[in-house]
């Protein structure tokens, strides 16, 4: 089967592999219907995702029909349409047990998809602990709606859960990529007072503009002086951080009220410094990622109940065998593309 494939930094390859079969009781392998490229892939490309095996199949974001499973697989079944959750968790640890299931301690725990094993941009994919990482897609929801429930959606949806988000709020999302996006569609779900995204790019702002007419868009050098602006109480009540650009972590403390919550959702290259003396007397609440993608279900039930619609951040698909030109569009930034799906 084709894969695409990290082979050692700055390098991925379409390779020819060998079909995922069943190796432990819980496993599932799943043939690849939609995939999509994340910014995480390009992490990896770029060497900052240390724990990454060269050699693996990269992709974390995908759905698809389940071919097989293994025999003590119950919630699943071959022809089941499914989502894959990004993580990989056991369900019976400390950390699955109290929904931190990011910190599963089984040896293939956490994000191991398309990072410390085989992961989705390919034709086939084995997923371990198949009846805690795949979930049914509902008959009336599209490949392209429930693409990605697994990773993007759910980390938008960790992020607002977290964030403590009540109907008073005025909450900052800064970044609207792909997951800001999922992030903005998974607050506007909480309906408070005021939300206002940061975004660098004028496509981007204008993108949010928009799909959410109410929702106020600033460009982050006039971030501070909009927010106090905008904010009785001298910055934001929340503030979640998607961007993981230069500075915006500054940002995210510096827009936020004293004693408000910042939910750090971002993905960093460099470590960042928290400016302990600066920030003396605002009390801020610091949660930090990544993502516990224990809330697949309830997202797919919110998309059949047409509350959650993501399929506009499809602006292009590729066939497997182009992959890499898809990957090259993706990290470019080019022609407007805000998610590349990819067909098997």
């Amino acid at each position: 089967m084709l894969a695409y494939t990290y082979i050692e930094k700055g390098l991925f390859e379409l390779k020819d592999k060998l079909k995922p079969q069943i190796i432990d009781e819980k496993d599932a392998v799943v043939r690849v219907t939609l995939a999509s490229i994340c910014t995480s892939d390009i992490h990896i490309k770029h060497g900052s995702v240390p724990r990454a095996i060269p050699g693996i199949t990269v992709g974390h974001e995908m759905v698809g029909v389940v071919e097989k499973t293994g025999t003590a697989v119950e919630k699943v079944k071959p022809g089941d349409r499914v989502t894959v959750n990004v993580e990989t968790f056991c369900g019976e640890c400390f950390f699955c047990r109290n929904g931190y299931v990011n910190n599963c301690t089984d040896k293939n725990g956490g994000w191991a998809l398309g990072c410390r094993i085989d992961g989705g941009q390919a034709e086939y994919v084995r997923v371990p602990f198949a009846d805690n990482g795949l979930d049914i897609i509902p008959d009336s929801v599209t490949d392209e709606q429930a693409l990605f429930t697994g990773d993007i959606l759910a980390t938008g949806f960790w992020a607002a859960r977290i964030s403590e988000i009540t109907p008073e709020d005025t909450v900052l999302i800064i970044g609207a990529g792909p997951t800001g996006l999922c992030t903005l569609a998974c607050v506007s779900l909480k309906n408070p007072e005021k939300i206002i995204v940061c975004e660098r790019d004028e496509s981007r702002r204008d993108f949010v503009r928009k799909h959410y007419p109410e929702v106020l868009t600033v460009a982050p050098e006039e971030a501070l002086r909009f927010i106090k602006a905008n904010c009785p109480n001298g910055g934001a009540d929340r503030v979640i951080e998607v961007a993981g650009a230069e500075d915006t972590f500054r940002l995210a403390w510096e827009c936020a009220r004293p004693n408000a919550v910042v939910t750090v959702v971002a993905l960093y290259d460099k470590p960042q410094i928290l400016p302990l003396p600066e920030m003396y007397g605002k009390n801020l609440i610091f949660k930090t990622g990544g993502v516990d993608g224990c809330d697949c279900a309830e997202i797919l039930s919110l998309m059949e109940q047409g509350k959650i619609d993501t399929t506009p951040l499809i602006t292009h698909t590729y066939d497997l065998k182009d992959i890499e030109e898809a990957y090259k569009l993706f990290e470019e930034k080019r022609d407007g593309v805000i998610k590349v799906a990819v067909k098997p």
